[in-house]
């Protein structure tokens, strides 16, 4: 059975002052009234049931993402003790789900990104699906056709293409490539045979726990202890020992740019990582003026603004342009849009000035 894994861990820093330690960017609405979470799990539709749903994140927003999905049973929230990257946040998902299901099938995906629409994203997902079923060693993944020559977006070079269910076009994958420069950005672009890497993938749990063992022993090793130790009255005290043991690594590092057995599919949704405010502007319709506004703004002579409001509060611009100006209850941010990258400066200095009601 297919089951749907959810990683919510994130700290989204380049979101402050909205996004918090305790409120992340995932954890907030955007755009509409759902929050990037609730807008995850609600695209899943009925292609994955509530109870084959599961969240990975940091323990101490179990709390507050139980919150926003009472529909879940609590067991299907499962905090890490620390921050170690995708590889062990996916490793232990993939043991606790083949726990239960020996035969499952994970689609694995993070809770921050903007997809549409919900039918396309379940048709990608249910074809991946189908891929694994006919080859359980294979591991899916979902290339983002590049509009630009983006530099913040590690690629996928496809190969030949291979046959998939419906309209579906899918392909073998030749390589993963970093993050590149602009030079090579911009080559990857025009070759028109590089995908955005999605960050989603779809495969067996007992086939990434063989490419761990394969490939990451030691953290395999950590894993497999907490494994014995699912369903026993000893499984938090070992889960805080040896997740905390393990050294931190991306799936991509530890798994894809190794595994011979790789298949993209061309994403059949529209897909967006929103990493920054000014990513604002692709999902609300600017103004006449060219501001973005989320909230409430009264402009005079203002233009290419990103503008976001708490309810009940209106910010006033006079002759200002491309400006970042974010309001929250206790903390104002205001930067020009090219020194956005700037916010986690701040975020930084908050902490070593031990301003935790700011972080």
């Amino acid at each position: 059975m297919l089951h749907a894994i959810i990683m919510a861990g994130g700290s989204g820093t380049r979101f402050w002052p909205a996004s918090r330690r305790l409120r992340p960017k995932q954890l907030l609405a955007l755009s509409g009234d759902r929050t990037m979470l609730q807008g995850t799990l609600e695209r899943l539709g009925d292609l994955v049931p509530a109870d084959r749903q599961m969240i990975l994140t940091n323990r101490d927003l179990v709390p507050a993402v139980s919150e926003q999905l009472p529909q879940l049973p609590i067991e299907n929230i499962v905090g890490e003790p620390c921050k170690r990257d995708t590889a062990p946040c996916i490793g232990l998902a993939a043991a606790l789900v083949q726990h239960r299901d020996p035969d499952a099938i994970m689609a694995v995906m993070p809770s921050d990104h903007v997809i549409r629409s919900d039918e396309q994203f379940q048709s990608g997902l249910a074809a991946a699906e189908q891929l694994i079923i006919e080859d359980p060693t294979r591991i899916v993944t979902f290339g983002i056709r590049p509009t630009y020559a983006a530099e913040s977006f590690g690629y996928i070079q496809r190969g030949g293409s291979i046959k998939a269910p419906g309209s579906i076009a899918a392909f073998d994958v030749e390589s993963f490539r970093e993050k590149p420069d602009r030079q090579t950005a911009q080559q990857y672009l025009d070759s028109g045979t590089y995908y955005w890497n999605s960050g989603i993938f779809v495969w067996r749990a007992s086939t990434i726990l063989d490419a761990l063992e394969s490939n990451a022993p030691e953290m395999f090793q950590n894993l497999s202890c907490i494994a014995d130790a699912i369903g026993t009255n000893r499984y938090e005290e070992v889960l805080e020992k040896e997740f905390t043991a393990i050294q931190g690594t991306s799936i991509d590092y530890a798994v894809m740019e190794g595994y011979p057995n790789v298949t993209t599919i061309e994403a059949p949704f529209t897909w967006d990582d929103l990493g920054s405010w000014q990513s604002l502007s692709r999902l609300n319709e600017p103004d006449a003026h060219g501001n973005t506004v989320v909230g409430s703004h009264l402009g005079i002579d203002s233009s290419g603004c990103i503008i976001v409001t708490e309810k009940g509060h209106t910010i006033a611009t006079i002759d200002v342009q491309d400006l970042i100006v974010v309001q929250t209850k206790d903390a104002t941010l205001v930067a020009p849009k090219h020194a956005e990258e700037r916010v986690r400066e701040i975020v930084q200095r908050l902490g070593d000035q031990n301003l935790k009601d700011l972080l």
